[in-house]
């Protein structure tokens, strides 16, 4: 959310083999930081992006190349100390 708020890049969410209903309920319960979510209901794009476990997060360049990719929680510290220097120095 934090990330989001900072308004420095677009966030993209994959909802990865949940039901609709249940994720868009989760994204009204606990805040909803996409641009837009995208729907992987048979887990295929996550497949192409080599997801296997979740949360999962990339960093995607304006080539669609990925740059980054961070497995787990995105807490503070790496958004921090990771994501926000990338997305700058992609920036630039």
């Amino acid at each position: 959310m934090d990330l989001a708020r900072m308004g420095i890049v677009p966030i993209y969410g994959l909802n990865y083999k949940d039901k609709n209903d249940s994720a868009a309920r989760w994204l009204v319960k606990y805040g909803d930081p996409y641009t837009q979510s995208l729907v992987d209901a048979d887990g295929l794009v996550g497949i192409d992006f080599g997801v296997y476990g979740v949360p999962e997060t990339f960093v995607i360049d304006r080539d669609g190349v990925i740059r980054h990719k961070h497995i787990g929680q995105l807490t503070p510290e790496v958004v921090r100390d990771t994501i926000v220097p990338l997305v700058n120095k992609l920036s630039a």
